[in-house]
């Protein structure tokens, strides 16, 4: 009896499916779809074998009994190529009503083709003496021609739906599909050999192991899910509108107080064993110590996030002797994100700008939390968009000096211009810049600007000196600083001593070292500085007695003070005694009166900036502004001093 090939098909099938629900999963709907595809092909070789037995004694069995075992297997035969559609369009269709309707259809026309494949006739032939048996007729080629449309449009989708599928998992399918075909042709036209059953389990061979290993979802150093199935499983979830609740426990290494790294990894193994022993929820390790869990019965959450903070407080180890303090996000309602990755951004967001936490360092998401994360990718993109489509302008406010009498320097300001148009000042996204590392292009490309414009520009004859162009914090910590500005000037060929750049007092002290650095290299080449937001944070003439500056800017906010605070009063007057003492010129920023203009001017403050005199202009307004008010002033009397 030639059923040896099936037999081994059906034994290395039933293997993978011990092998398979040996390892745990995390009931993804692809494992689902996989799992169906899986029994129908344990179910058509099974039907493969019991054909070829009843084909063997069809001489002493019933002719419908014989027929109808042969068109079961052919409906399983259809049946493979069903629920390889199926498997595919759980990646195409994940809003939960279109999956449905689809789903709907493709039952209809499968069950509609079945019923078809069991009425028309079939036909059987054996030989034993050669040892040859096999159906044929208008059942059979009826099965063959469904099943290849119906492989054709699995194909056609997978085409025209790439970008939602991986690479990978293309790949696999069609290797599966192209198995099944090549078995199924060569066994249409040459019957006696019985390839599509076996063709069928190599199909499920190659996705097993290509994609369908639960084993591909474990992190292997802590028997936890991955960082993979993490996302596939969320994903999930928020495709099919599934409301959970999240927790992330952070085992940062000072959550263990130098403990020794074999104990920390008996104490972490400790742990991972107890969370994963916790029914109806799903532990997935993240990154580095990182582990998540979710609660897909979110009504439960806060009570099992109440049990696993008092256990990790009783301690571990023997004797519960150790105590970890790890850092916890909780996330109580899944809709604060709006996907997998935005709910991995806001944990690492809240990470690193939650503020305070609360008792034992336990955090709980707000919805004024997530609606700051939004608002900063939002910032984020905005940004990204302006470097790439060149929507960073530079805008200048004015300086007036207060001993020549006319507008010597002017202070570069960045702006950004969003696709509609509309300008975004610089405190809505210099900072997020910062955060996110691109305001060293942000910088760059402001003083890319300004050096275009001084280039382009004789700013002599319009009395202006020089520019002066912020660093920000990450700036003055990036150690080829001074090499890349010294480069951009000499491309434009503007002179240094057109350029002054401004420090602030916090980058002064978090990146000393690199800073003084970068500013020796520049002071060589010519380049003059300026301490800015004098007055902000934790003030102190220290910053002022070791940098090498020219200038130093009062912030706007301590000009304000003058006129507000007596005790600011004396502080300023003395300030401003000891710098110019130290033959430093002083800028006075955010001068908006007369009155705050006179008593600036009398106190013998070099430079005054700031809405008195005029807001940031862009550029051609700025050329126009500085050219009739230095005339002005000119015309006045108001002759320039030595």
């Amino acid at each position: 009896m030639p059923i040896q090939v099936q037999c081994c098909g059906l034994l290395l099938t039933i293997i993978l499916m011990f092998l398979y629900k040996k390892q745990k999963t995390i009931k993804l709907r692809t494992e689902k779809a996989f799992m169906r595809a899986f029994v129908m092909t344990i179910i058509s070789v099974f039907a493969d074998i019991l054909s070829c037995v009843a084909i063997s004694f069809k001489d002493s069995l019933p002719v419908f009994l014989v027929n109808l075992v042969c068109k079961i297997y052919l409906v399983t035969l259809l049946g493979q190529s069903f629920f390889a559609l199926l498997y595919i369009c759980t990646d195409l269709y994940t809003d939960k009503d279109s999956y449905r309707r689809k789903m709907s259809g493709y039952g209809v026309f499968a069950l509609a083709t079945s019923v078809l494949i069991l009425i028309l006739p079939i036909y059987t032939y054996s030989d034993k003496t050669e040892g040859v048996l096999y159906s044929y007729g208008p059942s059979a080629y009826a099965t063959y021609i469904f099943a290849f449309l119906t492989f054709i449009q699995t194909v056609v989708k997978m085409i025209r739906e790439k970008g939602k599928l991986t690479a990978g998992k293309r790949m696999s399918v069609l290797m599966w599909l192209g198995i099944w075909m090549a078995a199924a042709l060569i066994q249409l036209f040459f019957p006696k050999m019985l390839l599509v059953g076996f063709a069928g389990v190599l199909g499920i061979l190659v996705l097993y192991i290509v994609l369908e290993n639960p084993g591909n979802n474990i992190d292997r150093q802590t028997g936890l899910f991955n960082h993979g199935a993490f996302l596939q499983y969320t994903k999930q979830l928020y495709d099919f509108d599934v409301p959970f609740a999240a927790l992330a426990i952070v085992l940062e290494h000072t959550s263990f107080k130098n403990m020794r790294t074999d104990l920390e990894r008996e104490v972490i193994a400790e742990a991972v064993n107890y969370l994963s022993s916790i029914p109806n929820v799903y532990v997935f390790k993240n990154t580095g110590t990182e582990i998540l869990l979710i609660f897909p019965e979110r009504e439960k959450a806060e009570d099992i996030v109440k049990a696993v903070r008092e256990r990790f407080e009783t301690g571990w180890s023997k004797n519960r002797g150790i105590m970890v303090n790890p850092y916890w996000i909780y996330l109580a309602d899944s809709s604060l994100a709006k996907d997998a990755e935005d709910l991995l951004y806001l944990i690492r967001y809240v990470k690193q700008n939650g503020g305070e936490a609360g008792e034992n360092n336990f955090i709980k998401v707000s919805g004024e939390l997530a609606a700051k994360l939004r608002e900063e990718k939002e910032t984020e993109k905005l940004i990204t968009e302006a470097l790439k489509n060149d929507r960073l302008e530079v805008w200048y406010q004015p300086i007036f000096s207060t001993k020549q009498h006319r507008f010597t320097s002017a202070e570069a300001l960045v702006r950004i211009r969003d696709e509609d148009g509309f300008l975004i000042p610089p405190g809505s996204f210099i900072e997020i810049a910062e955060r996110n590392g691109s305001i060293l292009q942000v910088g760059e490309t402001v003083f890319r600007k300004v050096c275009r414009f001084l280039s382009e520009n004789s700013l002599d004859k319009y009395g202006i000196k020089y520019i002066e162009v912020n660093l920000s914090m990450v700036q003055c910590a990036y150690g080829h600083l001074a090499k890349d500005y010294i480069a951009i000037m000499e491309e434009y060929g503007v002179n240094s001593d057109r350029i002054n750049l401004e420090i602030t007092e916090s980058a002064s002290t978090s990146a000393k070292k690199v800073l003084l650095e970068n500013m020796k290299e520049l002071m060589k080449y010519g380049v003059n500085f300026s301490l800015d937001d004098f007055g902000t944070g934790q003030s102190n003439l220290d910053y002022i007695a070791d940098m090498p500056v020219e200038i130093v800017k009062f912030d706007k906010g301590m000009t304000n003070a003058y006129f507000e605070s007596g005790k600011t009063k004396y502080i300023m007057d003395a300030a401003t005694n000891m710098i110019q003492g130290m033959n430093l010129k002083i800028v006075s920023e955010g001068i908006e009166t007369e009155e705050q203009y006179k008593v600036m001017k009398e106190m013998g403050i070099n430079y005054i900036q700031g809405y008195y005199f005029s807001k940031p202009l862009p550029e051609k307004e700025f050329l126009e502004f500085i050219d009739r008010e230095n005339k002005a002033y000119l015309a006045a009397g108001e002759l320039p001093k030595s």
